[in-house]
């Protein structure tokens, strides 16, 4: 998610973010956290006004996420989706295809 990512220094347009495709489907998707608990708090107020403007519930914030953040050393990751790596082996067109339980079964 973008709004976890760190800005990168010297060009705030920026987040520092990598997604990596194969076959047209993103297998995986990358940031280096931010780890600056005031700047996320300001991220997380700001997303609060904008839903809020859209008549959108704006939820409230987690104080024991910012509270970790403060503590947390610089770091990064990276997630790799299972289910959408199977749909690159298996040629499937959609992840229902490749899902153990697709929510399509529960509706």
């Amino acid at each position: 998610m973008a709004s976890l990512a760190r800005l990168k220094p010297g060009d705030p347009r920026v987040a520092e973010r990598v997604e990596l495709y194969a076959g047209g489907i993103e297998l995986a998707n990358g940031f280096s956290e931010l780890t600056d608990a005031a700047l996320q708090r300001r991220r997380l107020e700001a997303e609060q006004t904008e839903r809020r403007a859209a008549g959108r519930p704006a939820y409230a914030l987690d104080e024991a996420f910012l509270a970790a953040l403060s503590r947390m050393p610089p770091s990064a990751g990276i997630a790799v989706g299972l289910d959408r790596v199977l749909m690159l082996l298996t040629g499937a067109r959609a992840i229902e295809d490749v899902l153990l339980f697709p929510a399509r079964d529960f509706v």
